[in-house]
């Protein structure tokens, strides 16, 4: 059954739920979503004492994961996961293959889109208040698979994993998971104002 449809109970509709033909339409968004977290992989700042650069991914899965709903949000990633280890260069700095200690982020990402969608399709993207705490699980969700992969690649504990893959970060996605917290309810209410408007 199609996400297209409203389901009864506590599963409500997603963003791109208000967009009609539901095959063709959730094949198109799920590789649009793929792209976009590739194109926002190339806003890339790479620091000298750890493997995982700083990038604009973690925006684009939050906001996919959130618009699309758990299963193409998670399709959608495990799409840009699978598609770069067969050799699209859509990794941060256009790297392609399996990225090393760095990959478990990538991996997150679907789990992260899987955690914000299934959130969103219970109202979570209604309202900033119900948003952030849905944006910060998607964000512990990429860190609980990043930072437990990292720390097995390089063989060092979980302390120092931590230092090399979250302290760095934090603050960052802090800002990425406020902005999806705004960004959603803002789209949602602009679809109402447009509903609105077109009915006068």
């Amino acid at each position: 059954m199609s996400d297209a449809v409203v389901l009864q109970g506590s599963k409500r509709s997603v963003l791109v739920d208000l967009v009609p033909g539901a095959r063709v339409r959730d094949a198109l968004l799920v590789v649009g979503a793929a792209c976009l977290v590739g194109v926002l992989a190339q806003v890339s700042i790479r620091l000298s004492f750890t493997p995982v650069p700083i990038t604009g991914q973690t925006l684009g899965v939050l906001l996919s994961g959130a618009a699309l709903g758990a299963r193409r949000g998670a399709a959608a990633m495990a799409l840009y996961g699978i598609g770069g280890v067969a050799g699209i260069p859509w990794f941060a700095d256009h790297a392609h293959g399996y990225v090393g200690a760095s990959f478990g982020y990538i991996v997150g990402f679907v789990l992260c889109a899987g955690v914000c969608g299934y959130l969103a399709q219970r109202g979570a993207d209604r309202s900033i208040g119900k948003s952030v705490p849905a944006m910060v699980l998607g964000e512990v969700a990429i860190y609980l698979c990043g930072v437990t992969w990292l720390a097995l690649s390089l063989h060092v504990g979980i302390l120092r994993a931590l230092e090399l893959g979250f302290v760095p970060f934090v603050a960052g996605d802090a800002i990425k998971a406020a902005l999806a917290a705004i960004a959603l309810p803002g789209a949602w209410k602009a679809v109402g104002a447009g509903r609105d408007e077109r009915l006068r």
